[in-house]
């Protein structure tokens, strides 16, 4: 009879014979530790794309923790040097001054996506850097947002205009890159010696990375991702990106009081994805895993990553499939290979 650890190889074998699929990196780790599978180099280099919010997040906890910054308190006290005028207007006022950092972080306060979003002057914003690379910056982001139609305040609408937002509240609170403050809070800390957010100062090292392919095409955008910050342009590893889930959930990097505040309230962005704040939710019917209960808690990314920790088993998943054009594969190896873990 097969063990875990071989059957947990042979899905992800099997993923990564898939023709869908890009270079599949993955890792399973139960809590104990007594069971840890990984499946190709655990130093190569990945976009993590929106897990990288979750980087923004503890730097807006631990200021938090420092008292420097009120998550209630309107995201325009922080960025006084910002026109931020029209960006959320609910029932035709204007709102872009009251709506707060605990709003933007949990993707409630009516932004719209500046990145997928739909733009009145044609395709999104991803969709034009995939025809030809090109970076932009906070100014850029401001101005497309105002120019589309604002989401509803209150109602979950996924913006990573919000997280370009809360980065600059990093920025001018720290007085330092964005990068800077990720590199001081969090991989120094931890040890992540190959975790870091990548820049216009590090487009040379852009060939480092697992390719990130959309259907069969490879892509290669090195502008739009020293674009992206917080809101996806962490690049990180298997073995660092277990460490950090590890350490984000047993509250070794900030507070652990305010990890109970980002996993409630939870609302649906995308089914069967719910956003609480700053922390996404990945859960689906038990009839439709295997009768297997999950609470998949952390972040994904649109290129095919996971960063997640089952809050019931405590399995952590860290993985990715680079493939942007099949969304759905990687919630459905994390599935598979959390519930052999788990078994």
């Amino acid at each position: 009879m097969a063990t875990r650890e071989q059957r947990i190889h042979r899905l992800i074998e099997k993923s990564a014979a898939d023709r869908r699929t890009g270079e599949v990196l993955w890792r399973v780790v139960t809590p104990d530790g007594a069971l840890d599978v990984a499946h190709g180099d655990l130093d190569r280099p990945f976009f993590v794309a929106s897990v990288s919010k979750l980087f923004t997040v503890v730097c807006l906890a631990q200021l938090r923790d420092e008292g420097t910054l009120d998550w209630d308190a309107p995201i325009a006290s922080y960025l006084t040097d910002l026109d931020l005028s029209d960006l959320a207007v609910d029932s035709g006022r204007d709102v872009s001054a009251e709506i707060t950092v605990r709003e933007v972080m949990g993707h409630t306060a009516g932004l719209a996506d500046y990145f997928e979003g739909k733009r009145p002057d044609g395709p999104t914003t991803l969709e034009r850097a995939m025809q030809s690379d090109f970076g932009w910056g906070e100014a850029e982001v401001i101005e497309w947002t105002r120019a589309m139609a604002p989401a509803r305040r209150g109602r979950g609408l996924y913006s990573d205009t919000g997280f370009q937002l809360l980065d600059g509240v990093v920025e001018r609170l720290d007085g330092r890159t964005f990068a800077d403050s990720v590199r001081a809070r969090i991989t120094a800390p931890l040890g992540l010696d190959h975790t870091y957010v990548f820049t216009t100062d590090t487009l040379d090292r852009f060939d480092e990375m697992a390719v990130i392919r959309h259907s069969d095409r490879e892509l290669r955008l090195p502008l739009l991702l020293a674009s992206c910050g917080g809101q996806g342009a962490v690049v990180s590893t298997l073995r660092d990106g277990v460490a950090f889930v590890q350490a984000f959930f047993d509250g070794r990097l900030f507070d652990a009081a305010l990890l109970d505040e980002m996993l409630t309230d939870w609302h649906r962005i995308f089914s069967p994805l719910e956003y609480g704040t700053g922390v996404m939710r990945f859960r689906l019917p038990a009839v439709l895993t295997g009768f297997r209960s999950f609470e998949f808690q952390g972040h994904s990314g649109a290129s095919g990553v996971v960063f997640y920790r089952d809050a019931r088993s405590g399995v952590i998943v860290v993985g990715t499939v680079n493939q942007l054009a099949q969304r759905q594969l990687p919630y459905q190896l994390m599935i598979r290979t959390a519930a052999v873990a788990a078994s």
